[in-house]
């Protein structure tokens, strides 16, 4: 292969495990699954959430908290992403949006904002080095949009889980086929 393709494929390499590492943070957070949430940062680093400013553990401890206190589910997506790329370095810019189920007052919460990352490559793997959560927007919808026994009804098939049990761990994921042909209007 010619230096410029292998230039090329480790760039993408590059991006793609900076992303991985990022989809990973989501998981871990919404899953309270800690091992997974440090394995995105390198153990010196730095989360700066606004409320919360500490290293990777002392921000699992709080995260983990605050979501298992007040939260009985939520859900952490990634959009738009920029990526700086600069030898061992990256800086990165994440558009996220978050939906709490809340354990009381307002059902439903919902935010928006960036993660503005520094990502530094040691040892051959990216981790995050510093992190500044960034909220641009927060709101609460009115009536929940599913009832209850509507979405127990959708969730039949597999359950949602805030642990390792959740089916997103399953290896080999596999299907009840005695629901094969399953047709239900909610």
């Amino acid at each position: 292969m010619s230096e410029d393709v292998v230039a090329m494929v480790r760039e993408l390499y590059d991006r793609q495990s900076i992303h991985d590492k990022l989809i990973a943070y989501c998981r871990g957070v919404d899953r309270l699954d800690r091992e997974l949430l440090l394995s995105t940062y390198h153990n010196d680093g730095i989360d700066d959430h606004g409320l919360f400013v500490g290293t990777p553990e002392e921000f699992a401890d709080w995260v983990f908290a605050y979501h298992s206190t007040n939260q009985t589910a939520t859900q952490h997506i990634i959009t738009n992403h920029f990526c700086e790329l600069d030898g061992d370095t990256a800086h990165t810019e994440t558009y996220w949006m978050s939906a709490a189920m809340n354990v009381s007052g307002t059902p439903l919460t919902l935010r928006g904002g960036r993660y503005v990352d520094r990502f530094e490559r040691r040892d051959g793997k990216w981790a995050i080095a510093l992190r500044k959560c960034l909220i641009e927007w927060h709101g609460r919808p009115g009536e929940l949009a599913l009832p209850e026994a509507a979405r127990k009804a959708q969730n039949s098939g597999a359950a949602p889980r805030r642990d390792r049990t959740d089916p997103s761990y399953d290896r080999p994921l596999t299907a009840d086929l005695s629901r094969m042909g399953l047709r239900a209007l909610g």
